[in-house]
């Protein structure tokens, strides 16, 4: 059993277990490291010899034309045969790859060859319908299996896939099948969500009413209750997968390791989303070399990775690592309190979970209902827990610890981003672990926390985080927009990621990540731009003006608060109040309605007309407004 010991600066120390330390992949973090560090072009290439290649690159890394650097440069692969079919040539062939148990207790469990084959049918049913390499695919999905079939018949033919997360609205949706270009939208009649059923395939519609690009409407039923089908437009799944075009062969398309992979939109400081773009070599290297360290999955284990496959963290730790490893995961359709708190706590005993990853939001939400409702399963099987979306409160890191991993499992507390591709800053098992630390850099990735002039500060001291090398995982750019990528990421401080993280680096060189400097708002371990909130709360005919902030929450992270001055004719109201919530449900999804909206009579503003937005947070929060002369008022 691990213990924990106090320093003299009375951080607590966790340290693993002789066990853990003795069964590990990396069984020491700083020879890797050092390593790594020594030669990282050599580490990297040691890492993608382990992954089929059709043909072997040229040149691990080229740097020629930098920030858009490219990784296992003349390299030829497939993600989907990474992932696949090379599994159904060797033993694992009659693996569970996946076992799935929706919120109504319907259960499916998928080998490596039944995935292989419903992949292949369906890549053959988008072929059909004209989809060809370097088509993008819109998906707007639940948390179906069918999803992740989805995604892996785009990657196999070569097609790019956008996933578009099932909480978002039709604006939403629709802005991101338009700024995809997308001619298929894959998705299903409605998703179980607490009992309740989400209406996907209505909103699909008004989506592609906005965005008339689309063609053809993929429909996979779970629900069964009645949608509308358009003639020529829509098809159901299981018929178009019951057809003779749906054949069970298909070979992967060779793709360059340069070639795209996925978008996924993400929230940006500005009101369009960003179409993060990731390749099939760099990112199949990165995202499999991580888990396999970082949870250390071994044969016999079975991985529950509880995010939604439409985030990041669901595309690169549901689909594509774990598969790519051979490894056998959970995936669970509904919420973790349907319909008692202890769901999550009755599928780990159930299915025998023994690594198991969420996020803190999700931790603080069971710790409400205390002990009791986890203390009623048998957690034995556990090994390992993780922890992702948001820096996690110690009191979280402990209650998770001690609760769920009964003082036994390590907790894996990793930082990184959707534009990272996978963990940056994260303990291996054998690191001593801080609570609320997510320890240090991965081997291969070299973080630094910089001042304002791109200076390391001193221990102890805030700044902002940056990433000083290119690593395979990266994003290449931001989709149709080379200049925003650019400027946003490599722009500030030339030759270094600018993460748009602040964080402080201690004494013992561990990173503490603090939150976001830009105006992102992190809801629940979900990223939404205060200008994609205010812009959904200005489309309602009563408000002239909107600014949101992200205050600190115990559950959440962070709520977001609104500020709204209204046009003439209107009075702010509590019953006002509601309707702009429901207005920015509508718009733009529930995860960015305002847990609370003022309505006030002026802004703080620049001279220029910017919003000042850390002045409404530091009046929010009653502190110190800092310096103010650039204001108007």
């Amino acid at each position: 059993m691990a213990e924990a010991v106090a320093t003299t600066n009375t951080q607590e120390w966790y340290y693993p277990s002789e066990e853990i330390v003795k069964n590990a992949y990396i069984p020491d973090y700083d020879a890797v490291y050092k390593k790594a560090q020594q030669d990282p072009e050599a580490f990297w290439a040691e890492q993608a010899e382990k992954l089929h290649w059709f043909r072997k690159w040229d040149k691990v890394l080229d740097s020629s034309n930098a920030p858009f650097y490219k990784w296992f440069v003349g390299g030829k692969t497939n993600i989907a045969y990474n992932a696949l079919d090379r599994h159904v040539k060797t033993a694992h062939k009659n693996k569970l790859a996946l076992i799935w148990e929706g919120e109504n207790g319907d259960q499916h469990t998928y080998s490596y060859y039944r995935l292989t084959q419903e992949v292949n049918k369906f890549a053959n049913v988008l072929k059909s319908m004209g989809v060809q390499k370097g088509d993008r695919v819109t998906i707007y999905m639940g948390r179906v299996p069918e999803l992740v079939i989805a995604m892996l018949a785009c990657a196999k033919i070569g097609a790019v896939h956008s996933v578009v997360y099932g909480g978002f609205s039709e604006q939403s949706l629709a802005d991101r099948i338009e700024d995809a270009q997308s001619r298929v939208l894959v998705t299903q009649d409605g998703a179980w969500l607490r009992g309740q059923i989400v209406e996907l395939k209505k909103i699909a519609d008004a989506a592609v009413r906005r965005s008339p690009v689309v063609e053809h409407v993929v429909v996979f039923k779970r629900t069964g209750h009645a949608v509308e089908m358009e003639p020529d437009r829509d098809y159901w799944w299981h018929d178009l997968m019951a057809l003779p075009i749906a054949s069970t062969k298909c070979e992967a398309e060779v793709m360059d390791a340069e070639d795209p992979l996925f978008i996924l939109y993400t929230s940006g400081t500005t009101g369009k989303p960003k179409g993060i773009l990731h390749t099939h070599g760099g990112y199949q290297v990165y995202t499999s070399t991580t888990l396999q360290w970082v949870f250390d999955l071994k044969e016999e284990d079975r991985w529950w990775c509880a995010a939604d496959p439409g985030w990041i963290t669901g595309h690169s730790y549901i689909v594509y690592a774990p598969l790519i490893l051979g490894v056998t995961s959970f995936m669970y359709e509904g919420a973790p309190t349907h319909p008692y708190p202890n769901r999550w706590w009755k599928l780990v005993e159930y299915y025998g979970i023994t690594v198991m990853y969420t996020a803190p939001t999700a931790i603080r939400g069971l710790m409400r209902f205390g002990a009791a409702w986890p203390n009623r399963h048998d957690l034995s099987s556990l090994r390992l827990l993780g922890s992702v979306g948001e820096p996690i409160n110690p009191e979280a890191w402990k209650w998770y610890y001690e609760v769920i991993g009964k003082g036994r499992c390590p907790i894996m507390d990793t930082w990184w981003q959707t534009e990272t591709g996978g963990f940056m800053i994260t303990p291996l098992p054998v690191t001593p672990l801080k609570p609320g630390s997510a320890t240090k850099p991965f081997p291969g990735i070299e973080v630094d926390v910089v001042d304002e002039d791109g200076h390391p500060v001193p221990p102890g001291q805030d700044g902002l985080l940056v990433i000083k090398k290119p690593w395979p995982g990266m994003l290449r750019t931001v989709y149709g927009d080379p200049e925003r990528y650019k400027n946003q990421y490599w722009s500030k401080f030339p030759g270094m990621y600018l993460a748009g993280d602040s964080a402080r680096k201690d004494e013992d060189g561990y990173i503490w990540v603090i939150g976001r400097v830009d105006d992102v708002i992190k809801v629940s371990g979900y990223r939404l731009g205060t200008a994609e909130v205010e812009s959904g709360l200005v489309s309602h005919p009563a408000v002239a003006e909107a600014a949101a902030i992200g205050l600190p929450d115990e559950l959440k992270g962070n709520i977001i608060y609104a500020y709204c001055l209204l046009r003439q004719g209107y009075e702010g109201s509590p019953q006002l109040e509601e309707q702009l919530k429901d207005h920015v449900r509508h718009e733009i999804g529930p995860i960015a309605v305002p847990a609370k909206i003022e309505f006030v009579k002026q802004l703080p503003k620049t001279r220029s007309g910017k919003i000042m937005r850390r002045v409404l947070k530091a009046r929010a929060l009653g502190q110190p407004e800092g310096d103010i002369s650039t204001l108007e008022e």
